[in-house]
């Protein structure tokens, strides 16, 4: 099997430290990916409170990054938080649990986006890392359904 190696945004303030090898490099979308191919897959990775920032006031922006990753092979959001923690509200923001996940749950539908809430940043890391690593060996073997 080829040699893969994984990409992290060079704005991503504290990135990931994964098992596999990977570098810095400014992504135009996402925060994750897998070298070469940058524009067929990127993994976005959120905070809680980042996450309901780009349900707020930066919208816009977070929509935007949503489209691009529509025209990839896959594109995900990963989650620092578990998904009670929306239900309970437990972010700062005068959102509503209720408008927060419908929010989430409208962007899942519209971009075909799958959201993982994974409890915390070890395994919001390892998750993201899996996804990089399954994209890549789907790939190798033939079984990626191309747009």
């Amino acid at each position: 099997m080829a040699e893969v190696t994984l990409i992290c945004d060079t704005r991503e303030q504290n990135p990931y430290i994964f098992r596999t090898r990977s570098i810095r490099k400014k992504l135009t979308t996402g925060d994750y990916s897998v070298l070469d191919y940058e524009d067929r897959i990127a993994i976005e990775k959120k905070e809680l409170d980042d996450l309901i920032g780009c349900l707020t006031g930066g919208r816009d922006r977070f929509e935007r990054e949503l489209a691009r990753g529509v025209a990839m092979d896959y594109f995900a959001v990963v989650v620092e938080c578990s998904f009670s923690d929306i239900v309970s509200g437990n972010y700062r923001s005068k959102m509503t649990p209720k408008s927060a996940i419908q929010s989430i749950l409208a962007f899942s539908v519209r971009y075909r986006l799958p959201f993982f809430f994974t409890e915390n940043r070890q395994y919001s890391a390892r998750v993201t890392e899996s996804l990089l690593l399954k994209y890549w060996s789907q790939l190798l073997s033939g079984k990626i359904i191309m747009k």
